[in-house]
């Protein structure tokens, strides 16, 4: 029996395959590299990637559940969503 996916499981999916490729070629590039400045900095760029992949794979999966959920919650859920990148911001 084949099951069918939804886009927005598959996309969501396919958005973390992305962020954990990333994560893992940017721990290549640190070992290869071999300096902790270096390192420092290629950390630094992951923290722009993650924030931006929550939000983007958040917004999918509301999308996907928009017409199962009510106005009310999507407010509470987009505030959280705030809260976790503000929380999480540098400076």
């Amino acid at each position: 029996m084949i099951t069918l996916l939804e886009k927005a499981v598959i996309g969501m999916a396919l958005l973390r395959i992305l962020s954990g490729s990333i994560e893992v070629f940017a721990a290549f590039l640190m070992i290869k590299f071999n300096d902790v400045e270096k390192a420092l900095v290629i950390n630094s760029s992951l923290a722009l990637i993650g924030p931006t992949i929550l939000i983007i794979t958040t917004t999918i999966g509301l999308i996907g559940i928009a017409d199962k959920i009510a106005f009310g919650k999507f407010v509470w859920i987009f505030l959280g969503v705030a809260f976790i990148i503000y929380g999480v911001k540098s400076g």
